[in-house]
């Protein structure tokens, strides 16, 4: 049966309904911990952190993820050791996951994020409990102690709070990838044999949904069969799928039902759209019932929405113990994942004319779209976006509903529009579109405004005629020629659907998708609208195809079904119907169905959170237009999403133009850059081959510490160090050569080494080299080059494919290093340079306040480009060569280029600083000029498929000698021994760059130069780094240098030439 729940006087609400209820995103204390053992201190510090990290792994197999915590040393309070334990861990998940996918998935970072606190968690859960259990309730004593006065305090973590683990995660994020994930990671650390794996879904569509994705994913499901034993299938951990709705009590007379009783024993349960049933129902008791003695995930985009709408305090603290990851939608969509919207905001409820007006807009909306993407089809395949689809969706299931007393169906009045617009009665139909075209429609906003003003640009611009307009929108939307008056077909065989097509046409062009299809077509008889009632009995369904290439349906109008797992990309323009007052999970759900986007490479992103160059109006796609039948609904609507912590107003943009120093441009600077008009890659085309100057290492030794250790939790112990050793050839018989080519094909594909071919034969070539060490350096166990078990085996093949991904990556590298030796030239410094670019200030338009502080700065002028700011955070530095320099500011104030990060306006202050002390001094014949460096696509960058583009450019010139400087402050932690270490050694190559383009140009007296300024401290760094036995002074040798100042070491003073150590 059930756990009881408990009730604690600290935070349960008293019986008088006085207390404060605390919304769940302030109780989640869980994920709190967990934060805090990575060194952050809030959900969005973690997130704003890491969302630039790379996708993906490099080619030794670590994730960019766990570079990038690597980095943060001290901060955080997980080892190394065991980071890079579950780094290997999820590495492998996904291997499993992506074996019988023709796409393999990548983690976005938040997906990664959201398997390692499930890796942390149950590391600690099945191997030291207790532990984890004392760490739990040492962090809420410490929690409640922050508390002020009043408020609630968390209570202790049991035992039984540890048996489940939730995740809250917007629509469109990959809930189901982290849930086939979950599904490995619990078998990889359970160590007791389970009765039942169990799937539970709210609905049958969904049910057959997961059963195909988890198929696709290499696990093995299959329906509930209630005749059948889950003895055989619990060996193989086979997932049974179910919906919540046959769960009973007790099992009576026939029927599809299953009695939770049926389940007995240690169940793995997983439940999709966990938040159902948490207002308290009997599908909540059922779910406990069958975790109790088991474990359980659960997975929801709208668990926020559900427990505000049951303020139940108890259960809400229940999921702030349970909830182990919050990426819910405000994260998604300020990551720039997800589709804009905009929201029609209507001042006051319509007249039937205006109310028509209104939909002709939103259907001028859709054809805009359609026609963008009919008219741009190629340009814009690289967005992977679908044929738009105008939704109209509400939240009951029926398409009539009581008012009132009285009957009403928002379907009706959509369906009398569509039969409107085919008549055309008198023009009318033209001579909307043609108001809406000049944005004169008489329905205005709060401000007076006509809401239809500055829509419709690509239409205008393309100066649409009225007339014409009407017409193609009969032809590409309504499939029809004449017009004349629509039809209403009931497809006899296909429960709830009915078909749209215009009178005298062959194609549907719309599907009513409804419960009660008999009492809305008897509504329709007694509207006397003139709509015309017909059965079909021939077609086949209208829905299951709409996500065909070749379907015909444009428009559908439905329900429920939307909201649960429906799985479309088509969605462009959604109207709203009867929103109920406590619908707030739906609508969250409603709204996410409409958000999804595939993205540019699949990134999920729209193009304005990518960067470089991207088609004109490739954003009229990526947008989607909200509208409602009734303006009650849009503001309900708008009111679910602010609670949802979602910005209603958008952003309000503000430029920012830049001053450049035109007097510094004219002293003669010069950058070297490959000539805008050639490519490495489009010029070349490269064949792997075994290259005498070609040497990796691959260090292997870890993994071994770390194969031994998983197997006892956190216990870490020493094990064989390992030596060098090559691979013997009796061992590659055990390589799986055919994996290794494929693997090497997509890697090379992944980063973007288009031009580069391998042939089969020279991968083993490499590897059975006659003199191997000259190639490669392996750092092994005997066990790994000479394997005698199955497992020893994968770690060989592991050893081979790492050594060729990072010898695939150096053989490019160089020669894509002597392309540019041969080809980069010194380009005169000038405004055009693409490192001079104006900025554009993002704020959140309900903050009034500091818009109007900002607005104010800029109009001023002065004190921006002059001086350091505040409320705008600015760094003046006078030789810089162009103002202002922002600096980044937490959530509320966001800008294009980003402002500095700390590590940089760090160097760009110590610089100042130098420059003022040594003007008269050391610096009294010298002219020191800096510029910030721009990301790939715009500012100077070396070995363009390496991504290398140094923060600052700095310029030290004396006389006609000028000695340009790399600089870039970053972490060390995760570097490279520095042998092998590109970024760093950077400075060892420029000389030889610097002295190709002289003989090339004629220009001499120019010094190339690099340095890393670590942001990782010398004592954290000194012991860690390449052997360990690094000092300043060999870390000075290297141009590595630590930002410092001081007498004895002054890090600036070290990149001026003006000391040594």
């Amino acid at each position: 049966m059930a756990r009881q729940r408990r009730t604690s006087p600290e935070n349960s609400s008293n019986s008088s309904g006085t207390a404060q209820y605390v919304k769940l995103e302030q109780r989640l204390v869980l994920l709190a911990w967990l934060n805090d053992l990575l060194g952050y201190k809030q959900n969005r510090d973690l997130l704003a952190d890491l969302r630039n990290a790379a996708e993906g792994f490099d080619s030794t197999g670590r994730s960019y993820v766990y570079h990038q915590l690597i980095a943060r040393g001290d901060k955080e309070k997980l080892s190394a050791a065991d980071l890079a334990r579950y780094d290997d861990n999820i590495r492998e998940h996904l291997r499993a996951i992506n074996a019988r996918r023709p796409e393999p998935v990548t983690l976005r970072y938040f997906q990664y994020l959201a398997a390692l606190y499930t890796e942390i968690f149950l590391d600690r859960y099945f191997h030291q409990r207790r532990e984890l259990l004392r760490s739990l309730n040492k962090f809420v004593v410490g929690r409640n102690a922050t508390k002020l006065a009043g408020e609630p305090r968390e209570t202790k973590f049991t035992e039984s709070d540890l048996k489940k683990l939730a995740f809250w995660m917007a629509t469109g994020s990959g809930k189901t990838l982290i849930m086939h994930i979950n599904y490995r990671q619990f078998l990889h650390y359970n160590n007791l044999p389970l009765d039942n794996v169990l799937l539970i879904t709210p609905k049958g569509e969904l049910s057959q949904q997961h059963i195909e994705e988890m198929t696709a994913s290499n696990i093995p499901c299959r329906w509930f069969d209630l005749n059948e034993s889950g003895l055989g299938m619990a060996e193989h951990n086979t997932v049974r799928v179910i919906e919540i709705t046959k769960l009973v009590e007790e099992k009576r007379g026939g029927g599809v039902s299953v009695p939770v009783e049926s389940f007995e024993g240690n169940n793995l349960i997983f439940v999709d759209e966990g938040h159902k049933g948490v207002g308290g129902d009997a599908w909540r008791k059922f779910r406990d019932a069958l975790g109790q003695t088991g474990f359980t995930f659960e997975y929801s985009a709208t668990f926020g929405q559900a427990l505000t709408a049951a303020r139940d305090d108890e259960l809400t603290a229940e999921y702030g113990k349970a909830i182990i990851f919050d990426y819910s939608y405000r994260y998604f969509h300020g990551d720039g994942y997800g589709k804009d919207f905009r929201i029609l905001n209507l001042q006051e409820e319509t007249t039937e004319e205006k109310t028509e007006i209104l939909f002709l807009g939103n259907l001028l909306s859709f054809y805009e779209q359609q026609r963008v993407f009919r008219e741009h089809q190629e340009q814009l395949r690289p967005y992977n976006l679908e044929k738009p689809l105008w939704v109209f969706v509400g939240s009951s299931v029926n398409a009539v509903y009581t008012e009132d007393k009285e009957k009403r169906s928002d379907v009706l009045t959509v369906t009398r529009f569509l039969h409107h617009l085919l008549e055309n009665k008198r023009g009318w139909a033209v001579r909307a579109i043609k108001k809406l075209l000049e944005g004169k429609t008489g329905l205005v906003d709060a401000d007076g405004r006509d809401v239809f003003e500055d829509k419709f640009q690509y239409l205008r611009a393309a100066k649409a005629d009225a007339d014409a307009t009407y017409q193609d929108i009969l032809a590409t939307v309504l499939h029809t020629v004449s017009g004349g008056g629509l039809h209403l077909c009931d497809l006899r065989g296909r429960p709830g659907e009915l078909g749209l097509k215009a009178s005298g046409a062959e194609e549907y062009f719309g599907l009513i998708y409804i419960g009660d299809t008999s009492t809305f077509k008897t509504l329709v008889e007694e509207d006397g609208s003139g709509i015309v009632l017909e059965e079909d009995v021939v077609s086949d369904s209208l829905f299951d195809r709409i996500n065909d290439p070749d379907t015909s349906i444009e428009i559908l109008i439905g329900a429920k079904k939307f909201m649960e797992g429906w799985n479309s990309w088509r969605v462009s323009n959604m109207g709203l119907l009867n929103i109920g007052r406590r619908e707030g999970s739906e609508i969250i759900q409603l709204f996410g169905r409409g958000v999804r986007l595939r993205g540019k490479d699949f990134t999920l992103k729209r193009s304005s959170a990518l960067d470089g160059s991207h088609p004109q109006h490739v954003q009229i796609l990526e947008t989607l237009n909200i509208f409602a039948v009734r303006a009650n609904y849009m503001s309900q609507f708008r009111e679910y999403l602010e609670k949802e912590g979602i910005e209603m107003q958008g952003d309000v943009e503000l430029p920012l133009l830049i001053r450049a120093n035109d007097d510094f441009l004219v002293r003669g600077l010069v950058v070297p850059r490959v000539p805008d008009a050639r490519s490495f890659v489009d010029e070349t085309d490269v064949l792997l081959d075994v290259g005498p100057d070609i040497r990796v290492r691959v260090d292997m030794s870890l993994k071994l510490q770390m194969l031994e250790s998983g197997t006892e939790g956190l216990t870490t112990r020493a094990v064989r160090a390992g030596r060098n050793r090559p691979i013997p050839d009796e061992s590659l018989a055990f390589v799986d050569w055919e994996n290794v080519y494929i693997d090497l094909l997509e890697y090379k594909e992944r980063k973007g080494m288009r031009n580069l071919a391998i042939r089969p034969d020279v991968l083993r070539e490499i590897i059975s080299h006659k003199e191997p060490t000259r190639l490669y350096n392996l750092v092994a166990d005997e066990a790994v080059v000479a394997p005698m078990s199955f497992a020893e085996t994968a770690l060989l093949n592991e050893a081979v494919l790492t050594i060729l991904r990072k010898y695939v990556e150096k053989f490019y590298r160089n020669q894509q290093e002597r392309w540019d030796s041969e080809n980069m030239v010194y380009q005169a410094l000038s405004r055009d340079d693409a490192n001079f670019q104006d900025y554009t200030i993002k704020v959140a338009r309900s903050e009034s306040e500091l818009i109007s502080a900002i607005q104010n700065l800029i109009d001023e002028a002065d004190s921006i480009y002059k001086q350091d700011l505040r409320d705008l955070p600015t760094i003046h530095f006078d030789r810089h060569l162009y103002q202002p320099l922002l600096i980044e500011r937490g959530d509320k104030i966001r800008s294009e280029p980003p402002g500095l990060k700390d590590s940089e306006r760090r160097f760009v202050e110590d610089l100042r600083a130098f420059c003022r002390v040594e003007k008269d001094k050391s610096l009294v014949d010298v002219e020191v000029f800096l510029l910030r460096n721009l990301s790939r696509g715009k500012g100077i960058g070396f070995f363009e498929k390496r991504g290398f583009y140094p923060d600052f450019i700095l310029w030290v010139k004396r006389g006609n000698t000028q000695r340009i400087v790399f600089v870039e402050p970053h972490g060390m932690l995760h570097a490279e021994a520095y042998q092998y270490d590109d970024k760093a050694r950077l400075h060892e190559s420029l000389p030889h760059l610097a002295a190709a383009m002289c003989k090339r140009t004629r220009i001499k007296d120019i010094v190339l130069d690099s340095f890393i300024v670590s942001d990782t401290p010398f004592e954290d760094l000194r012991t860690r780094y390449d052997d360990g036995s690094w000092d300043r002074q060999k870390f000075t040798q290297a141009h590595i240098v630590f930002p410092e100042r001081s007498a004895q070491y002054d890090y600036i003073a070290i990149i001026m030439r003006q000391q040594t150590t």
